[in-house]
């Protein structure tokens, strides 16, 4: 029997796939070097975009001609799900599964049945408990390391509360361990992950004294203390929690790689406030001018959407100015697409997809002159 997964999204949720691979082995799965050797086929998917959905409607072909051909083979649905596409897509697969019912798996997949929909999404509430099957790494450089799992902010653009709840943190002994077990592995690079690392915090009982709150900048120094030749990298934190003991912080610790990823969304504060961001373009800007006077060699990248319902061609103009302004090394730029129960999918999507596609190659040629 063999398996191949298909990931779509974040790091974390290739982080997840490691996880999966891990359980499926563990049942006598072994992994298929292509999907028409697979007899599992694990698509873990990501609702955040709507082209992300669009991706995994595209492989019903495929697997519709793999099934004709190998009668055994069996398709999953995992991963960050809407309840809207977990509809959709319940007679597509013959099987949808929580991931936060991974330990789970192999009782379930040794059941015939076409589709079993396991554990109640509303459970994304209860623990990060999934997250101690150690994972099967994908390569033998870089380790993606989760601190936390889901968000508190609800952006109206973001399904991610939605998908994987709100946040819940890791204790921090358990991410020290697993960092240690990287670094004896050799692993070059630390991913440290989470849907906003710097709202991180853990308790940290003392014998005879208070709990000890550890937030992300203390667990950075944790471990950046660990012995062996590796750097850190995190992703992805909110410019509202960024503060400047985690400034100091990366400017100190010598394994934190001079790389950051600051998503701004938008350059304007009228934008901003209907992001429900929680910050303004000055403030942001603020923030970078800190970073880059502790660490000069920075790379900075950011995150912006372009289109967000309501935004004016002024409003735009705003975000490009803030491009030319901050000068990113990189930006990861995303056209607006409606999600269902998010509320910005109650507004209405007034830009047309032209005009979308106009203000991303905008945006794209101003990084192209900056790096000229």
């Amino acid at each position: 029997m063999k398996y191949f997964i298909i990931t779509f999204g974040c790091q974390m949720n290739k982080s997840d796939s490691e996880r999966i691979a891990t359980v499926l082995e563990g049942r006598g799965y072994k992994p298929a070097s292509k999907e028409n050797e697979a007899d599992l086929i694990v698509v873990n998917m990501c609702s955040v975009r709507q082209s992300a959905v669009d991706r995994v409607y595209g492989l019903f072909p495929k697997f519709k001609k793999l099934k004709e051909k190998n009668k055994k083979l069996k398709t999953v649905l995992t991963g960050c799900i809407l309840k809207e596409d977990k509809r959709k897509f319940a007679k597509r697969f013959d099987l949808i599964l929580n991931i936060k019912n991974l330990q789970n798996w192999p009782k379930i997949l040794k059941k015939e049945s076409n589709v079993v929909i396991t554990m109640p999404w509303h459970n994304y509430y209860i623990s990060c408990d999934y997250l101690k099957v150690k994972p099967k790494y994908q390569n033998n450089f870089s380790a993606f390391v989760p601190i936390s799992n889901g968000c508190n902010n609800f952006c109206p653009y973001c399904v991610v509360p939605f998908t994987r709840g709100p946040l819940i943190c890791r204790n921090h002994n358990e991410i020290l361990k697993e960092t240690k077990d990287v670094v004896q592995k050799g692993f070059r690079e630390v991913w440290l992950l989470g849907q906003n690392v710097n709202r991180y915090r853990s308790k940290s009982k003392i014998k005879n004294q208070k709990s000890k709150i550890i937030n992300f900048a203390k667990l950075l120094r944790m471990i950046n203390d660990i012995p062996g030749d590796f750097s850190i990298r995190f992703t992805s934190p909110h410019p509202a929690d960024f503060t400047d003991e985690l400034i100091n912080t990366m400017a100190k610790c010598k394994k934190v790689a001079h790389y950051l990823n600051l998503p701004v969304q938008s350059g304007d504060n009228e934008i901003l406030k209907k992001m429900n961001r929680n910050y303004t373009v000055e403030q942001y800007k603020n923030w970078v001018e800190k970073i880059r006077e502790k660490i000069p060699d920075i790379n900075l990248s950011t995150d912006v959407i372009v289109g967000f319902p309501g935004e004016t061609k002024k409003h735009f103009e705003n975000t490009a100015k803030l491009f030319k302004e901050i000068k990113f090394n990189l930006a990861y730029i995303a056209k607006y697409s409606p999600r269902p129960g998010t509320a910005a999918f109650r507004l209405k999507d007034n830009v047309p997809l032209k005009e979308k596609k106009r203000r991303e190659k905008v945006l794209r040629e101003i990084l192209e002159k900056q790096k000229s």
